[in-house]
Parts: C-alpha cells; sequence; structure tokens
C-alpha cells in the first residue's frame, strides 16, 4: 500500500480542481439519517473528514501516511475540531468501539493492489460497524485506470507547483503504476525543488468488489456512477458503493 511522502505537503494545493463540498455534500446524502459515529478511511489530508465533523458527526481520520496525518491533524486543530487521527491499515481496523459508518473517498479502495486486499477490507470494515450500519467508498472503475489513465502522460502547472505524470497498465495484474515527478517552489528562494513519487493501484471490477462485500457479510449492496444515484455505464470513470451490515 502507498504511503504518500513529501506529496502530502502539496496534496491540495493539486486538487484544486476537485468540488470538495458537493463531494462531501453526496457522501452526506448517502449516509442517510441517525448515523452519528464515522471512521475516514484513508482520509489523507483530512477534506472530507473535517466537512463531516463540521456537520455534527463524530469523526476518527484514519490513513497509513504519517505525512498525511500530520496535514490532516493540523488543519483539524485550525478549524477548532476535535477529531482523533490514526494510523492504521484499513485492512486491519483496531477501534475502541464499532461505528456507525465507514467512509473511504478519491480512490482509497484502489490503493488496495490486490483482490485479498480488497476482501480483508471489507472484512475489516464489517467488524468495525454497528449493526445496521453502513460503508461508503468510491473506486476509480476499470475503464478509467485502463483506458483513461493507462498508458498516457500527464502534466500541470500551478505556477508555484507542477508535475509529470507517467501511467502504465498492465491488463493481466490489474494493475497501474503511476510515477510522478513534482516541481515545488520555495517560498524563499524562489527555485524548484524536485521530487518523485510512485504510486500503485489496482482496477477493481463492479464483480469483485460486489464479491469481496458479500463474502463480508454485507447486504442491500448499491452501486452507482459517482456523484449520482445512476445506476453505472460501461464509460463511467467512477463507481460509487454503499452497502448495509445486517440488523
Amino acid at each position: 500500500m502507498q504511503s504518500y511522502g513529501r506529496f502530502a505537503a502539496i496534496y491540495d494545493r493539486l486538487m484544486n480542481d476537485v468540488d470538495r463540498k458537493a463531494w462531501g455534500d453526496y457522501v452526506l446524502k448517502l449516509l442517510g439519517e441517525g448515523r452519528k459515529t464515522v471512521v475516514d478511511c484513508a482520509c489523507g489530508t483530512g477534506e472530507l473528514t473535517l466537512r463531516l465533523a463540521a456537520e455534527g458527526y463524530s469523526l476518527i481520520g484514519q490513513d497509513l501516511s504519517e505525512e498525511m496525518l500530520r496535514v490532516a491533524s493540523e488543519k483539524a486543530r485550525r478549524a477548532r475540531l476535535n477529531i482523533p487521527f490514526i494510523r492504521q491499515d484499513m485492512r486491519k481496523l483496531s477501534l475502541h468501539k464499532r461505528v456507525d459508518a465507514i467512509v473511504s473517498a478519491c480512490d482509497g479502495v484502489n490503493y488496495l493492489a490486490s483482490r485479498q486486499a480488497l476482501s480483508d477490507f471489507a472484512a475489516s470494515a464489517y467488524a468495525a460497524l454497528k449493526p445496521g450500519g453502513i460503508l461508503l467508498f468510491d473506486i476509480s472503475s476499470r475503464y478509467k485506470l485502463s483506458t483513461v489513465l493507462g498508458n498516457n502522460t500527464f502534466a500541470l502547472d500551478e505556477g508555484d507547483s507542477a508535475y509529470i505524470w507517467q501511467n502504465v497498465y498492465d491488463g493481466e495484474s490489474r494493475l497501474i503504476r503511476m510515477d510522478l515527478t513534482f516541481f515545488v517552489q520555495d517560498e524563499e528562494t524562489g527555485r524548484y525543488d524536485r521530487f518523485p513519487e510512485t504510486h500503485i493501484q489496482r482496477a477493481h471490477s463492479e464483480r469483485e468488489v460486489r464479491a469481496a462485500l458479500e463474502n463480508a457479510g454485507f447486504t442491500n449492496i448499491e452501486v452507482y456512477e459517482a456523484f449520482t444515484m445512476d445506476a453505472p455505464k460501461d464509460t463511467t470513470e467512477r463507481l460509487q458503493f454503499a452497502a448495509l451490515k445486517g440488523e
């Protein structure tokens, strides 16, 4: 599993084009009424975590990256939100008590790079939920990772930061290797610091995800084209899953 390094410090700047409010509103809609204790798995810099906490939910933020958790904790402190952030593997959640909901947004589950890892996460989430609890997560679809991103190169220039993003997709393993080179301007000297990051994601199919959830014990499994309540299409780039733990 990927543990973000120096990327954590510039992650939010490079995600400026993502409508975080709309994403948070969508998750709030899916959470429904009466669920108040939430774990945000692979919470990253805590954008979703803070948005849910600001709505009155009791949050725990979980991530494997110390750097991401450090950024998230500082953002929560500045917002005067009391949110515990814990460094754990999402495949092995260990909580003091079970919660009403577990969420994961923006590809956290894609970083589970095997079918076994996906199954382990589903089982861990099931055990961590109260009866009636809900698991919500999205993934970049196999179509997106294999066709839109796979074997392509992208670049972004934000002035004080930029990256070159090169991807290689392997159809047999369903893994995509993302090699990123970042250039970040030093505020004092004006010079650009260059550093690399490599990320590995797996293109889980809808069928694989459903099977992992069913095997873990989840029921009422729904899948949508992300940010809608519509059924996904062959060209849908992001899938949203919702699954319930029985009463």
